[in-house]
C-alpha cells in the first residue's frame, strides 16, 4: 500500500511539472482548457493540481488563464544567485566575444548530459544561440569531448547508449576525449546542429580535474581552419584566467 501511494504521490509530482512546462517565453499565460488538451488528463484533476500549485504560489490566476506565480519568481532569484558567475569572469567572457565576435558558452557535465551556465551572445545577426539552463547530450559537440576528458569507461558507455549511435559510439568518445586532452581543445563541424562550428578547450582545477568547458561557436561558413588555432589559443588563455579566479558551481565536480 505504501508503495502505491508512493508511485501515486511522484506520479501528482510529474503531472504538476508537465502543466508548470507549459509555461513558455512565448506563452507566458496558459488557459486551463490548453492545459487539460495538453496534458490528456481529466479536467477534475487538472484543477485539483492548478489549485495545489496556486496554494504554494507556482501558478497566478489572470483573465486569460494561468502565469507563473511569485513562489516561481523566489526560486528563480535563488537560483539565479546561485548560477551568476562573479563579475570578473563575465567580464572575461565579454571581452572574448569582442575579440572573435561569436558566441561563448561555459558548460559543465551534468551526468550524461553538458548544462549551459553562461553565455554571451555574438553581435552578429546569424549567431548560436544556447540558453543558460539548456541541457545538452554529451554524444557530441566540441564541449562534450572537453567534458569527458577523463571519464571513466562506465560513463562512456552511458553516453554512448544514450546516443543516436548506440553502444558502438563508446569508441569514438574515447578517441575524442583523448584527443582534447593531447591537445588542449576540441573542435566539431555540425555534428550536432548542421552548419555550425564550435571550439572548446577545458577549465581546470589546479589538481588538473577539468571542472567545464569553455568555446566559442558560430556558423561554419564563417569560422575557418585558421580562425580554429586562433580561437583555441585565446579560449585557452581566458579559460586560464577563469580558472585562476576559482572557478566552481554547483552543479559542477567539487574535487
Amino acid at each position: 500500500m505504501d508503495t502505491e501511494q508512493g508511485q501515486g504521490g511522484v506520479r501528482s509530482v510529474r503531472r504538476a511539472l508537465d502543466i508548470l512546462s507549459l509555461l513558455t517565453e512565448d506563452q507566458p499565460t496558459v488557459p486551463l482548457k490548453d492545459m487539460v488538451d495538453a496534458t490528456g488528463l481529466p479536467k477534475t484533476t487538472v484543477v485539483r493540481l492548478v489549485q495545489t500549485l496556486e496554494q504554494y504560489g507556482l501558478l497566478w490566476a489572470t483573465p486569460g488563464g494561468y502565469t507563473a506565480g511569485p513562489g516561481l519568481w523566489r526560486w528563480a532569484h535563488l537560483a539565479h544567485t546561485s548560477w551568476e558567475l562573479p563579475p570578473d569572469t563575465q567580464k572575461l567572457l565579454r571581452e572574448l566575444v569582442d575579440r572573435r565576435g561569436e558566441t561563448a558558452n561555459l558548460m559543465i557535465r551534468r551526468d550524461i548530459h553538458r548544462v549551459c551556465v553562461a553565455q554571451q551572445e555574438s553581435p552578429q545577426p546569424l549567431r548560436h544561440v544556447v540558453r543558460v539552463g539548456d541541457e545538452l547530450p554529451l554524444w557530441a559537440g566540441a564541449s562534450s569531448k572537453v567534458l569527458l576528458i577523463g571519464a571513466t569507461d562506465g560513463l562512456l558507455q552511458r553516453v554512448a547508449a544514450a546516443s543516436p549511435h548506440g553502444v558502438a559510439h563508446v569508441q569514438q568518445l574515447r578517441l575524442w576525449a583523448d584527443e582534447a586532452a593531447s591537445r588542449g581543445y576540441a573542435t566539431s563541424h555540425g555534428e550536432r546542429d548542421i552548419g555550425l562550428t564550435a571550439v572548446a578547450v577545458p577549465i581546470r582545477t589546479q589538481s588538473g580535474v577539468t571542472v567545464a568547458s569553455l568555446s566559442l561557436s558560430g556558423p561554419s561558413a564563417r569560422i575557418t581552419e585558421q580562425d580554429i588555432e586562433v580561437f583555441a589559443d585565446d579560449l585557452r588563455e581566458t579559460a586560464a584566467r577563469i580558472a585562476s579566479q576559482g572557478f566552481h558551481h554547483p552543479l559542477g565536480p567539487r574535487t
